[in-house]
This record gives C-alpha cells, structure tokens and sequence, in this order.
C-alpha cells in the first residue's frame, strides 16, 4: 500500500481550508510552475459559497446544448454516461466542458441531475457553461462553480466523456483531484496529490497564524514603528520556518 496516497478521511480534512490554503501547500511541494499550473485562469462564479469548500476526484464530460443532433446520434448516451459516472469512486467532482462556449444555450445542470449525480457519489461541479434550478441544486447538497444562470437545458446531451477537457482556461484530466470554492478550483497534478500536499498545507496554516497573522493583531498599544518591525520579524520568522522545512521561503 503506497502510505503516500489520500484516503478519504484525507479529503475530508482537505475541505477544512479554503482552496488558497491549499495552494499555499501546493506552491511548497510541487515542481510546477506555481504561477501558472494548476489553478483556473479565468474567473468562476461559486452560486453555493455558503457549502464550503468541495473536494473529489474528477469526472469529465462535454456538451453541446446548441446541437440537436447529439440526441438523434446517440438515444443512449445518457444511461451510458450515468454507467460511467456509477463506477467511479466517490468523492466526485463532475467537470463538464460546454463546447458552446463563450455562449450559453442551455444548462447541462438541474434539479434532476444534481439529484441523480448526488446520489451517485458526486458532491458537486465545475462547468464553464450555465446552471438552472440553483435552489434546488443546493437543497440536493450538490454545489456548482458555473459561468452563469440560465433558463433552458436545450440540447442538454453527453457528448463525450471520460477524456481530457478545458474549463476556465484549466486542462483537467479524468480522475485528477479538484479542491474548489468561492475563490476557484485547483486541479492538482497528479504527482502532488500526495500526503505531503495535506501536511505542507497544515504546516504552512500554521505557520501563518503562528507568525504573519499574529504580528498585525497584536498591534493594540504599540507604536507605528513597533508594528513594522513587528511585522518585519514575523515575515522573517515565517519565511524560516517554511525554509527549514520546505527548503524555500514562503511567500513574503
């Protein structure tokens, strides 16, 4: 058994931190470019910021609502799909790719699949397309990273699944592991979804409580000065520990 894959109790202690404390880990174990892998680079809208962050494996899908001959084409695909999605340990993050983009024709996302996806083991979704039936999507318990609201479901059709796809500017590939909330998603390389990204992230929260958080908190009857100095220390203290575990400071 390899001691350095996430368990499930793993992911579950991983939705404890926001998706910037995991990429404040991330940036200290990984040998990608921490400017530019792995995060989305266009701006997610979180319509259920009030469930927390969401973690899972993903499940990648495209559609294209605009096109009707993909009913026509493939009557099955829809139970094909759902098989696909049932066979794949949970917890899931379902990415779905609108090759409508940048429009919006219709949603792949409603109370129906959100129910049906819920109970199949996925917690929730990221799609560059639109979402309806936002209530009911969150009374499933299923959250959802979109672009925007729309009305209709138009030609709402799997198209293709189980393969790479690109939403908000991110290339995710079918199982890699997602950590997402209001402020976007990582898409972990598959090498650095280690035990080591759960306790770099560990580590470096608590270093920032331990040191760049207090500094400024405890300025109550200090001078000016003794605040920058404060605050001048705190950052070194910080970037040491990180240092001396990392071998990289931090990032002040």
């Amino acid at each position: 058994m390899n001691d350095r894959k996430l368990t499930h109790a793993d992911l579950l202690e991983m939705k404890r931190w926001n998706t910037p404390t995991i990429y404040n880990g991330w940036e200290q174990i990984t040998k990608h470019d921490p400017a530019a892998d792995a995060f989305n680079l266009e701006e997610t809208v979180d319509f259920m910021p009030q469930m927390g962050p969401m973690v899972g494996h993903a499940i990648t899908i495209q559609f294209e609502p605009s096109n009707a001959d993909h009913p026509r084409n493939s009557p099955k695909a829809w139970s094909e799909y759902r098989e696909y999605v049932a066979s794949i340990p949970g917890p899931k993050i379902v990415v779905v790719q609108d090759l409508d983009k940048p429009r919006c024709v219709g949603a792949f996302w409603g109370e129906v699949n959100s129910n049906t996806h819920r109970a199949l083991g996925c917690v929730g979704t990221i799609t560059d397309g639109a979402i309806r039936d936002m209530d009911e999507m969150y009374n499933a318990g299923f959250k959802a990273l979109a672009k925007r609201l729309c009305v209709g479901h138009a030609h709402s059709w799997p198209v293709r699944w189980g393969c790479d796809v690109e939403v908000f500017g991110r290339t995710v590939k079918p199982g890699q592991l997602i950590h997402a909330d209001k402020h976007g998603f990582m898409a972990i390389p598959d090498d650095d979804a280690t035990r080591e990204l759960l306790d770099a992230a560990r580590f470096m929260d608590t270093n920032e409580c331990e040191h760049v958080i207090a500094a400024p908190r405890e300025f109550s009857g200090k001078s000016t000065r003794e605040l920058l100095d404060g605050v001048n220390d705190a950052v070194a203290a910080f970037n040491a520990a990180a240092r001396e575990r990392f071998g990289e400071k931090g990032e002040w």
